[in-house]
């Protein structure tokens, strides 16, 4: 064989030497087949696993280590630049760009502030109601806002509520000491910082110590409990919030860049799957949110001391009735700061209703939905995003006026609209854009080189898993691994296993895929693990202890509620009982590719 392709090697340097009719002489041989494609998965492989260890380090940002296949992928002969660059902008990039586009909108006219200041106002000011408004005010927000613009929106709120309730002052000795060891982790682990207004420490002050040490020993015990109850109650609010928005965030298929994933790479391995849209996910992913919200509200209230126990019965001192007091007097004054409701705001409110009504509405599956009125395939969910965000840009901002039309002297001044351009361009965050992309194209890369099918192969010991093991197990390392990683980069890596895995255990795609996407979200116990655990983790006030005491029942809970959810109302919506024919087409290409690739590797070895 080493002879013969000698041979052809001087034969086509004597004719025409050059090194492109050399490679498609040994091409024509068939000499380098085999190896070519074999090498492509290897490839295909390398590029995935430097884009993961690039995206877990962080050695380059995130949005640029994206970009890199529309680089590699060509370079390295595993995909043409005309099949990469595509997957940057599909119609699932669009949907999450108009959803950005009404939340920057949103933001614009402070209309997200009016509805959390009502919200408290209606739950009351005792601090477990208080926690519970929070955590329902961010999962709200976090449904249609990024994670961490409702993180950062909440705090100085709650910052306000914490002072009316508590004071400027924290004469506990430990406050100080957290404080410093927060700061120094903070520097050490280059956390995600918040704006000077968010950064509410407490104060100690000399003389309340001098004061502690004249009181009785029964009086300066009260006062101990008193200022633990504080701190405790103080933690309780400040870490609420971003468990509230990550849960939050998985309610919507726009709350959070995973969902959308998972959205893009079926389209990319299951053309024909058609059951995952908008209203379907919101009828799967808003009972849950619920759920765990409630539960995690409990939780947080019952261990930080917002809901005592023991103590149903036990009146309130003077000193809490007061400063609940204070409280309800603060929130209330914020919401009168705000003024009367403008134009603007209900506006806004009017065609954020429209958004949703659309999006649930154009395929609801259970009826036929608005889209069925056009041509089938025509319409999605981002054709649906798009039309309203570009009525944002033309829309007045002001109550319009007729009497320009009838009055020749009115002044023709220039109607500022509900969205500039401007503006979206300063707030919506493009790198998330590009992160998108760069999971699309991998999905792609992994099943044009044929490397998908190639770890396909490599799961033969865990075809004896029963499916709702298997869904508990991927949903425990996936929420671990995100703790760590982002949880963007975390599903673009995982995803094309539990697709292939899904397969080899004749499972429905969705019922592995599904819950990975969810378990991306369900990082709490550290606070590198998500931006809006590095924001409230940075105010001072949390330790990491604080975090994984608390997170880590939290996890528990998510994964047992997501495995109740995947086995009960889930298996209905998106028909989870049955190998979908949409799921066989792939799996007849897999079974069909995956032989073929053997057999010629096989046959190469045994001519060497």
């Amino acid at each position: 064989m080493f002879g013969t392709r000698l041979q052809g090697l001087k034969s086509s340097s004597q004719d025409k030497p050059l090194p492109g009719d050399t490679l498609q002489g040994l091409g024509q041989a068939g000499a380098l087949a085999p190896w070519c494609a074999e090498f492509q998965e290897g490839r295909c492989l390398y590029v995935i696993l430097l884009m993961a260890l690039y995206w877990c380090t962080e050695a380059l940002p995130l949005a640029v280590t994206a970009l890199l296949p529309i680089v590699l992928f060509p370079f390295l002969g595993i995909l043409p630049s005309n099949k990469v660059c595509p997957q940057y902008f599909l119609d699932t990039n669009f949907l999450f760009l108009s959803g950005l586009i009404m939340a920057s909108a949103i933001e614009e006219w402070n209309l997200h502030r009016r509805i959390a200041l009502r919200v408290l106002m209606l739950v009351g000011v005792q601090p477990a109601r208080l926690i519970l408004g929070m955590m329902l005010t961010t999962s709200f927000l976090s449904m249609w806002l990024s994670n961490t613009a409702s993180t950062a929106m909440m705090l100085p709120i709650a910052n306000a509520i914490l002072k009316s309730l508590f004071g400027e002052k924290d004469s506990s000795k430990d406050m100080s000491r957290e404080n410093e060891e927060n700061q120094a982790s903070l520097q050490q682990n280059k956390l995600y910082t918040v704006p000077t207004e968010m950064q509410f420490l407490a104060s100690t002050e000399d003389k309340d110590l001098s004061e502690e040490k004249e009181m009785p020993s029964e009086a300066l015990s009260d006062l101990k409990k008193e200022e633990e109850y504080k701190t405790n109650i103080w933690k309780g609010f400040l870490i609420s919030i971003p468990y509230a928005a990550s849960i939050g965030g998985t309610a919507t298929l726009t709350g959070t860049a995973p969902n959308l994933i998972l959205l893009g790479q079926l389209k990319s391995y299951f053309p024909e799957c058609d059951v995952v849209n908008f209203g379907s996910w919101f009828m799967f992913a808003f009972p849950l949110m619920l759920i765990f919200l409630l539960m995690g509200w409990l939780w947080i209230s019952i261990l930080y001391g917002g809901i005592n126990l023991r103590g149903w019965r036990t009146k309130k001192s003077n000193i809490r009735v007061d400063a609940e007091a204070r409280a309800r007097e603060v929130i209330k004054e914020d919401y009168q700061k705000l003024g009367p409701t403008k134009f603007a705001e209900q506006a806004i409110f009017f065609f954020f209703c429209i958004f949703a009504i659309l999006l649930f509405s154009r395929d609801p599956k259970f009826i036929p939905g608005w889209a069925s009125l056009f041509a089938p395939g025509f319409i999605s969910d981002a054709v649906t995003g798009i039309t309203i965000v570009i009525i944002l840009f033309f829309f007045p901002s002001q109550k319009p006026s007729f009497r320009w039309w009838f009055d020749l002297k009115a002044p023709n001044t220039e109607m500022q609209p509900l969205l500039t351009w401007r503006k979206a361009q300063e707030t919506v965050p493009w790198n998330i854009i590009l992160l998108l992309g760069g999971g699309f194209a991998m999905a792609k890369g992994c099943e044009e080189s044929g490397l998908s099918v190639w770890i396909g192969g490599r799961l033969h010991p865990l075809e004896g898993v029963p499916p709702p093991v298997a869904v508990i197990l991927i949903t425990v390392v996936i929420a671990l691994f995100t703790e760590f990683a982002s949880n963007t980069a975390t599903i673009i890596i995982f995803l094309p296993v539990l697709a292939e895995l899904a397969i080899r255990l004749r499972v429905n795609p969705l019922y592995l895929m599904i819950p990975g996407t969810i378990g991306c979200s369900y990082a709490f116990m550290l606070p590198v693990s998500t931006p809006p655990n590095s924001i409230a983790f940075s105010s001072g006030h949390l330790m990491v202890k604080d975090m994984a005491r608390t997170g880590l029942l939290m996890n528990l809970m998510g994964v047992l509620l997501l495995s109740l959810a995947m086995n009960t109302w889930a298996k209905s919506i998106f028909q989870l009982g049955t190998f979908p024919a949409w799921a066989n087409i792939h799996a007849g290409n897999a079974t069909s590719v995956l032989p073929a690739v053997e057999n010629v590797t096989l046959s190469a070895l045994n001519k060497i």
